[in-house]
């Protein structure tokens, strides 16, 4: 196994995130799309975690299969919310005897069903003081470019993002579409004292009906690249959005690499189209071939 950190301290890494198959096709889908990126020989990758018992369990099997069956460094994501503190240290343990060394901890959303409970623990830092309780880990947080929609403002955001991250290995960023969302964080960050690498989260938008979404999932598309995607649309169709999408991402990423990131961390939606051509046109690993 391989721990992030290590990696980390060798130059930049560039990773990929899934999320577990609630059914047989999205199974087949997401069994293809790790075929896929595995070509690419990305650093690491992680797998998303949504919470309770159905929902641990699918990370749980996807993270350890990965372990015995593909060579990719998996990373296992795990939320406060919904879990007692016991709970919360038993699937830790059990992370650990599988051979998993490396955890995105995090607070969580707030449970759909209420009689889930919020959970004893409020807060992923104190995630990631269990974590290195128990010891072994390398250990990621999350970090919002826009700053975290419960902070009543940017400064009291950074400030508690900046004591979390003191605790970490490193973080990963929200989805963001201007490099300077991502500059801003790091200037600020490093304003604090903190120089724990944050990878920036990568969103390709590949279609026109998904814009309205990116506001509800963390980031608002900005106006200039809706207009290039509209005009994609009206010169050719959903085929040209595509293509222009992966084009806007491409062009992100290199700003990003121009500035010196940590690396790049790329949310998949468990397909690997835009993924291998943004990273084929950026000459990344396998892909170069």
């Amino acid at each position: 196994m391989t721990r992030i950190a290590d990696l980390l301290s060798k130059g930049p890494t560039y990773s990929f995130e899934f999320f577990p198959p609630k059914n047989d096709a999205e199974q087949a889908t997401l069994v293809k799309t790790l075929r896929d990126l595995e070509q690419l020989g990305p650093s690491f990758v992680s797998v998303t975690y949504r919470g309770g018992a159905e929902s641990r369990q699918r990370t749980y099997d996807l993270v350890t299969g990965m372990l015995r069956t593909t060579s990719l460094v998996p990373m296992a994501h795990l939320i406060c919310v919904a879990h007692t503190r016991l709970e919360l240290a038993e699937i830790l343990v059990a992370y650990r005897k599988a051979g998993v060394e490396n955890l995105m901890a995090l607070g969580g959303d707030p449970p759909a069903d209420p009689g889930e409970g919020v959970g004893e623990l409020p807060h992923a830092s104190e995630l990631v003081e269990l974590a290195r309780a128990i010891g072994g880990f390398s250990i990621g947080v999350a970090a919002q470019p826009a700053g975290h929609p419960l902070s009543p403002d940017m400064a009291f955001d950074r400030d508690r993002l900046a004591e979390k991250l003191r605790m970490a290995d490193f973080g990963v960023t929200q989805f963001f579409f201007e490099a300077e969302e991502y500059l801003g964080l790091v200037a600020d960050l490093a304003a604090r004292g903190v120089e724990t690498p944050v990878l920036p989260g990568i969103m390709p938008v590949t279609n026109l009906k998904s814009v309205p979404r990116m506001a509800t999932m963390g980031a608002a598309v900005p106006a200039w690249m809706v207009e290039r995607l509209e005009n994609a649309d009206g010169a050719g169709g959903a085929d040209a959005v595509r293509r222009e999408g992966v084009v806007i991402a491409t062009e992100l990423c290199r700003k990003l690499l121009d500035a010196g990131v940590p690396g790049l961390h790329f949310y998949t939606l468990n397909r690997s189209s835009a993924t291998r051509e943004i990273y084929g046109a950026l000459g990344l690993g396998a892909a170069e071939g």
